[in-house]
């Protein structure tokens, strides 16, 4: 835990809160990170949590939370209520923030960011507050039901997009997002797990290991888009 702190926080979103945790850099950030989970769990999943704390010892604000509901559009709004909650924020003043998720969580995130490259009269980013989107393990489609994909929020972004899935996911098969990233309008890069499922299990490699290669991929990403938007 060294060299970072935990501050726990509750975000108003309409007649509730919602549950979240600041990971805080040792050293005063300029950029964060809006992290939230797939249909199942919670900000605890293990996965966000080893991101969560990878991000902030690089340096990086992670704003993680809960949002229990299975409804992409309920999910989508309670995104940008902590969007809003992190852009009035007088503790922590940044120069920007990405938005990611995992599974549904990124499908929720996407959504927020398609309404705000659609320019929706409510919706309106011009400060350029928001930097770009990560998904992790995209459910581009239900298992087995590859002929409806889940692509029409990636199609109308225009932030940069990253993509880390496992090349066995079976809900986001190899050459379908393939196929759906190349007709994307946004900057755009995927990063493979080989032999990763769904859940980022990958036979013969410890959890951790596999971690360790998401949380390096996606700060890498970031700060070169970081340094783009910089120059």
């Amino acid at each position: 835990m060294s060299g970072r702190a935990e501050v726990k926080v509750k975000i108003p979103f309409g007649n509730k809160y919602l549950d979240a945790i600041f990971s805080v850099p040792e050293k005063k950030p300029t950029y964060g990170v809006i992290l939230t989970h797939g249909a199942g769990g919670d900000m605890n999943f293990p996965h966000l949590v080893s991101l969560a704390a990878y991000l902030a010892s690089h340096g990086v604000l992670c704003l993680r939370f809960t949002c229990k509901g299975l409804n992409v559009a309920y999910r989508a709004k309670a995104f940008k209520a902590v969007v809003e909650y992190l852009k009035l924020c007088d503790d922590y003043k940044l120069s920007g923030v990405f938005l990611a998720g995992r599974s549904m969580g990124s499908r929720a995130a996407a959504s927020v960011i398609r309404q705000l490259s659609q320019g929706d009269d409510d919706d309106d980013d011009d400060d350029g507050f928001i930097q770009g989107l990560v998904c992790l393990s995209y459910p581009l489609h239900r298992p087995k039901l590859q002929s409806k994909l889940r692509d029409e929020d990636l199609l109308l972004i225009t932030h940069p997009v990253l993509f880390v899935s496992g090349s066995a996911d079976e809900m986001c098969e190899k050459q379908l997002l393939e196929g759906v990233v190349s007709k994307m309008k946004a900057p755009k890069k995927i990063h493979w797990i080989d032999k990763a499922n769904h859940g980022m299990a990958v036979k013969g490699r410890t959890a951790d290991d596999v971690m360790e290669e998401v949380n390096a991929q996606v700060f890498s990403w970031l700060r070169e888009n970081v340094q783009l938007q910089q120059k």
